[in-house]
């Protein structure tokens, strides 16, 4: 008498397929409601962030609006659980021209907050956020003699520093007319001051809508230098090992 087997490659099939299935709903949830990874395209927020930098930003931090899901269904409107970004956060929003394209920034003013920038000197609420001067800031790629980029440290109200280039206190940004921040706003600056599109430029980035915060950057995991991310042969001469695992709080 002949024995019929059960399951066989159909069943395998079907298991793994379950696997497959099961490991993408648990990478969509994670990275709708927790961590979503980002690189850093451009060296507007330079010397905090560098081009090739790879980072997790937290979806939580703000609460959830539409830009939360993936491709921004319009399933809903505003935000859900919302949080409100402290000054000083360096955050992921969609720039409000087009609501598509990712921008990382330091939010410097919050909702009804007076900013302007005079020879380079950034004030809030009409008071200077006071800078020290250090060390030039000079690429470790660069070659020798080159010469480095004004640094300093700016500290904010609230006590938070961090560090910022500034190049000239005559950049086409270095002085502007006072931008007061509407309700359910915020206002945005790149760290890389003579080189970042961010808020002061009301026709192309403007005020950020709170609903387009995507997250706020916590953590840098990942770093390549003159190499993209699939360059795996690359990979041992372009990583950048020290700042491999690197908090961004600053």
């Amino acid at each position: 008498m002949r024995r019929h087997k059960s399951g066989g490659k159909s069943g395998g099939s079907g298991e793994s397929f379950k696997v497959i299935l099961y490991a993408i709903l648990i990478a969509l949830l994670i990275r709708t409601f927790a961590f979503e990874p980002f690189n850093i395209p451009s060296g507007s927020m330079i010397p905090t962030l560098l081009v090739g930098d790879y980072l997790f930003v937290s979806k939580y931090a703000y609460g959830y609006s539409r830009y939360s899901l993936p491709l921004g269904l319009p399933l809903f409107s505003g935000r859900i659980f919302n949080h409100s970004p402290r000054r000083g956060d360096v955050a992921v929003f969609k720039l409000p021209r087009d609501n598509k394209t990712d921008y990382i920034k330091r939010i410097m003013g919050l909702p009804g907050d007076r900013i302007q920038v005079r020879d380079g000197i950034v004030y809030l609420n009409g008071k200077a956020l006071p800078r020290r001067q250090i060390e030039d800031y000079v690429p470790a790629s660069a070659p020798p003699g080159t010469p480095g980029i004004p640094q300093f440290i700016e500290t904010l109200p609230n006590g938070r520093s961090y560090h910022v280039l500034d190049a000239t206190e005559h950049g086409t940004l270095d002085n502007t007319g006072v931008y007061t921040v509407p309700p359910g706003h915020y206002f945005a600056m790149g760290d890389n001051r003579d080189n970042s599109l961010d808020s002061r430029v009301l026709t192309e980035v403007g005020y950020i809508p709170a609903e387009n915060l995507v997250g706020r950057a916590e953590f840098l995991f990942f770093s390549l230098r003159g190499a993209s991310g699939w360059e795996i042969w690359k990979w041992p001469f372009a990583i950048r090992y020290r700042r491999l695992f690197h908090p961004l709080e600053p």
